[in-house]
C-alpha cells in the first residue's frame, strides 16, 4: 500500500490558503476517481471470450504410410540429394517477388497495430501561430482611445488529449489489428510453403521432361537407323516398300514428339525463372530423374495439422480478429470519455511571448454517447457478429479441406508408387517383346509388322515411365506441402527477412 508524504504547511494550498486547498482537493478527488475507475476497467472489453471452435479431427489418415520419419521440421527437399535443387530453392526464397509482397503486407499490418495501439495513450502535440490584423476605425473600435491598430497576436501551445478506454473499444480494435497482423504473417508463411513446393515440383517435372526428351531422341536415332537399313534392303530387293513405309512412320512419330517435349521444357523453365525472381532463362540441371532420392513421408498426427499448416493458423487469427471486432462494436453503446488540455503562452508582443504574464492554460473533460441512433450502433454489432459467424464457418471449412488435402496427397504418393512399379514391369516386358520380334523378323519367322507393333508400344511406355518417375517424386513434395510443419520456419530463415521478433511480440509504441 502506497503511503503519501505529509504536505508541508508552507506549500501552496496548505492551511495558509484554505480556499485554494479546498478547490485543489476537490479537483484531486475527481481526478483520483477517474484514475481509479480507469484502473479497475483497464483491459476490460465487451468482446465475447474467444474459444477455438470445436472441429472433428480424424483418428488417423486414410492412406497413412507405415514408413514415416520425423522430417517435418527439416529442410525436406535436401532429401532429394540434388545440390542444384537446393541452390534453386535458396535463390527463390531470397528473390521471389511473391515473398517480397507478402513481407511488405506484414510490415504494413505491423504499422496498423502500432497506429491502433497508439490511441490507448495520451496524444501530445504542439502548435504556434502569429497574426497581424487591422481593425476598421469605425464603430466601436474608433471610440476606444489608444487602441493599437493594427494588432499583433502570437501564440505557442502544447496540447494533449486522451480517450479513456473504459469499455475496451480501443483494446478490442488493438486485439483485432494484432490478430489481423498475425493472419497476414501466416499468409506470408503460406507463400513460402507454396514457393518451396512449386520450385521442387517444377524442377522434378523439368528433369522428367529431360528424361522423356532423351528417350525420344534415342528412339529417333534407332528408328533412323532402321529406315536407312530397310531402304538399302528395298534397293537390293530384300524387303518390300511397305516395310520401308512402316519404318519411316515410326521415325516420324518420334520426330513429331520431340518438339512437343521441347515446348514443355521451355515452358517449365519459364515457370521456374519467375519463381526464382528473374527473367526467362535456361535452368541449370543436376541429377537425372532416376538419380533423385525419394523423400520420406513426414510423421504427424491429424490433430497436429491444426498447428502445422499456415492457412489454418491464418483462418484462426481471422476468427480472433472478428471476435474482437464484436467488442469494439458493443462499446459504441456506452459513453466515450475524453480529456483534453493545453498549456502555453499568448501575447501581442513576440518578445513577451515566453514571460510569466503571457502564460495560458486550459483543461476539459468531455462525455459523449448515443441516445437515439435508429439502428446505427445495433447494425454495427449485428454486422460484427455475422462476420464472426462467417469466420467460424471459414475456419471449419479450412480444417476440412486441409484433412482432404493430406489424404489426397498420401493417396497420390501411395498409388503413383504402385503405378510406377507396374509401369517399370511393363517397360521391361515390352523391351523383351521388341527384342524377340526383331530376332524373329531377322530370321524370317515374323513379318515386320510384328516388330513395328512392339516398338510402337515400347516408345510411349518409356515416355510414360519417365513421366511417372517425376509424378512420384512430385507427390512427395505435395505431401510436405499438405502437412506443413516446422520446415516452413526453416525456409523462412532463408528468405533473409527479420520479421520473427516483431511478429512474436506487439511492436513498441514510438513517441512519434
Amino acid at each position: 500500500m502506497c503511503r503519501r508524504k505529509p504536505r508541508d504547511s508552507a506549500q501552496v494550498g496548505g492551511p495558509a490558503f484554505p480556499a485554494v486547498d479546498r478547490v485543489g482537493r476537490r479537483r484531486g478527488r475527481v481526478l483520483l476517481a477517474i484514475v481509479v475507475v480507469a484502473g479497475l476497467l483497464h483491459g476490460c472489453t465487451l468482446a465475447p471470450e474467444y474459444q477455438p471452435p470445436p472441429v472433428a479431427v480424424p483418428d488417423n489418415y486414410r492412406f497413412a504410410s507405415a514408413e514415416v520419419e520425423e522430417t517435418a521440421n527439416t529442410a525436406w527437399w535436401r532429401q532429394l540429394d540434388d545440390p542444384v535443387l537446393d541452390q534453386l530453392i535458396a535463390t527463390a526464397l531470397a528473390a521471389n517477388n511473391n515473398v517480397r509482397i507478402a513481407t511488405a503486407n506484414v510490415e504494413q499490418a505491423l504499422a496498423v497495430v502500432t497506429q491502433t495501439r497508439s490511441a490507448l495513450f495520451p496524444q501530445v502535440g504542439y502548435g504556434a501561430s502569429g497574426a497581424r490584423d487591422r481593425i476598421p476605425e469605425t464603430g466601436v473600435a474608433g471610440m476606444i482611445p489608444n487602441l493599437p491598430n493594427p494588432q499583433e497576436t502570437y501564440q505557442a501551445m502544447l496540447s494533449a488529449s486522451w480517450e479513456l478506454d473504459l469499455w475496451g473499444r480501443i483494446r478490442s480494435l488493438s486485439e483485432a489489428a494484432q490478430a489481423s497482423m498475425l493472419a497476414t504473417n501466416e499468409a506470408r508463411r503460406g507463400v513460402i510453403l507454396t514457393l518451396v513446393s512449386s520450385v521442387a515440383t517444377s524442377y522434378i517435372t523439368l528433369r522428367g521432361l529431360d528424361e522423356q526428351l532423351q528417350v525420344a531422341r534415342q528412339s529417333l536415332t534407332a528408328y533412323a537407323e532402321s529406315v536407312r537399313i530397310y531402304e538399302l534392303q528395298f534397293k537390293h530387293g530384300q524387303t518390300s516398300q511397305m516395310t520401308v513405309a512402316q519404318a519411316r512412320s515410326q521415325y516420324e512419330t518420334a520426330a513429331a514428339r520431340i518438339p512437343q517435349i521441347e515446348l514443355q521444357i521451355a515452358q517449365t523453365e519459364n515457370v521456374l525463372s519467375v519463381l526464382l525472381g528473374g527473367n526467362p532463362e535456361a535452368i541449370p540441371r543436376g541429377k537425372t530423374i532416376g538419380e533423385l532420392h525419394m523423400p520420406a513421408v513426414p510423421a504427424g498426427l491429424p490433430s497436429s495439422l491444426l498447428e502445422r499448416r499456415p492457412d489454418l493458423q491464418q483462418a484462426e487469427q481471422v476468427l480472433i480478429a472478428a471476435n474482437a471486432q464484436i467488442g469494439a462494436a458493443r462499446a459504441l453503446y456506452f459513453p466515450s470519455i475524453s480529456l483534453t488540455g493545453a498549456y502555453g503562452s499568448v501575447s501581442s508582443d513576440l518578445s513577451d511571448l515566453f514571460k510569466g504574464p503571457a502564460r495560458s492554460w486550459s483543461y476539459a473533460g468531455q462525455v459523449t454517447g448515443p441516445l437515439f441512433t435508429f439502428g446505427a450502433v445495433s447494425g454495427q454489432v449485428a454486422q460484427a457478429e455475422a462476420a464472426q459467424r462467417a469466420a467460424v464457418a471459414s475456419y471449419e471449412l479450412a480444417v476440412e479441406s486441409a484433412f482432404a488435402d493430406v489424404d489426397n496427397a498420401l493417396a497420390a504418393r501411395q498409388k503413383l508408387g504402385e503405378q510406377l512399379v507396374a509401369q517399370q514391369r511393363l517397360v521391361a516386358a515390352l523391351q523383351d517383346y521388341s527384342r524377340l520380334a526383331q530376332l524373329q523378323y531377322d530370321a524370317g519367322y515374323a513379318p515386320y509388322s510384328t516388330v513395328l507393333q512392339a516398338e510402337q508400344s515400347l516408345f510411349p511406355a518409356q515416355l510414360a515411365l519417365a513421366e511417372l518417375q517425376a509424378s512420384v517424386l512430385s507427390s512427395a513434395a505435395v505431401v510436405y506441402k499438405a502437412m506443413g510443419g516446422g520446415w516452413v520456419g526453416e525456409a523462412d530463415k532463408m528468405t533473409g527477412d527479420t520479421l520473427s521478433e516483431s511478429v512474436a511480440q506487439p511492436p513498441a509504441v514510438p513517441l512519434f
